[in-house]
């Protein structure tokens, strides 16, 4: 991966906190949610409830689709991206510990909060490894887009 473009991705994923996130339901039709998530270098991490909807489509196809962007006044100021992952329950209690802090980090005003962080047996906390990335950044050209392999 051209190393500018993985800069840019990155500086992407620090300056947001949700993403739009597209799972498959079972009738076949797409669902898209919107969800808090974080990461660790080209992984992202989000967490949901057990039995949602989110979690069940997942568990019987694990890819997913997702965008990152933000609203600009000015069309060719449109940057984010869009990514094609593969969704899996994270079962291993450190790298869900750490997931949790990831997460926590991204809502520092959630840090106040009287409580402990949440037990992750009480939640499914999911790890998104990206199989393409299209980085769109249109001060490069109405619709300018570049795509990336992982």
């Amino acid at each position: 991966m051209d190393p500018a473009v993985k800069t840019q991705i990155l500086s992407l994923l620090d300056r947001h906190r949700t993403m739009s996130l597209a799972t498959m339901r079972p009738d076949g039709w797409p669902q898209a949610t919107t969800v808090g998530f974080a990461h660790d270098g080209l992984t992202l991490y989000f967490l949901c409830g057990p039995n949602s909807q989110k979690a069940a489509n997942i568990e019987r196809d694990e890819r997913v689709s997702l965008t990152i962007d933000h609203d600009v006044p000015q069309v060719m100021d449109i940057t984010g991206l869009s990514m094609a992952a593969r969704a899996e329950r994270v079962v291993d209690r450190a790298e869900a510990h750490r997931a949790l802090q990831l997460l926590m980090h991204r809502y520092p005003e959630q840090n106040a909060l009287p409580a402990p962080l949440p037990d992750p047996d009480a939640l499914c906390i999911f790890r998104l490894t990206p199989y393409v990335i299209s980085v769109l950044d249109y001060s490069k050209g109405f619709g300018h887009a570049e795509l990336v392999r992982c």
